[in-house]
C-alpha cells in the first residue's frame, strides 16, 4: 500500500510541475519583461507551498520517531526495574537523560521547520 501512495505522490508532484512549466513557457512567450516577476512570483509561491509541506511532513515524523523512541525508552526501564528492583533510581536518571535527548532531536527539528517556513534563504528577493 506505500507503494501506491508513494506512486500516486509521484505522479501529482509531476503533474503539477508539468502544469506550472506549462505555464511558465506560455507566459514567457506572451510577454517577455514580465515573465521576470512572474516566473519569480510563481517560484516564490510553490517554494513557500512546498516549504510547508516539508515542515509538516518533516516535524511529523520527527515527533512519530521521538514518540517511538521515548515509548521504547521508557518500556526498557519499566522492564529493567522490574528485573532490579535496586538499579530503580539509575535505570530512571538514564531514562531521563536520554528522553531529553530524544526531544532535542524533535526540537532541532521544530526549528529548521521553522527556519524554512519563516527564514527561507532560498527565496528570491
Amino acid at each position: 500500500m506505500k507503494k501506491v501512495l508513494f506512486l500516486l505522490a509521484a505522479f501529482v508532484a509531476a503533474a503539477f510541475g508539468a502544469d506550472e512549466a506549462a505555464a511558465v513557457v506560455e507566459t514567457a512567450v506572451d510577454a517577455a519583461p514580465a515573465v521576470a516577476a512572474a516566473a519569480g512570483d510563481v517560484a516564490n509561491q510553490t517554494l513557500k507551498a512546498y516549504s510547508m509541506i516539508a515542515a509538516g511532513v518533516g516535524l511529523g515524523l520527527a515527533a512519530l520517531g521521538g514518540a517511538i523512541g521515548m515509548g521504547n525508552t521508557a518500556a526498557a526501564t519499566i522492564a529493567g526495574t522490574a528485573r532490579n528492583p535496586g538499579l530503580g533510581g539509575k535505570l530512571m536518571t538514564t531514562m531521563f537523560i536520554a528522553l531529553a535527548m530524544i526531544e532535542a532531536q524533535v526540537i532541532y527539528t521544530l526549528v529548521i521547520a521553522l527556519i524554512a517556513l519563516y527564514a527561507n534563504p532560498y527565496l528570491v528577493a
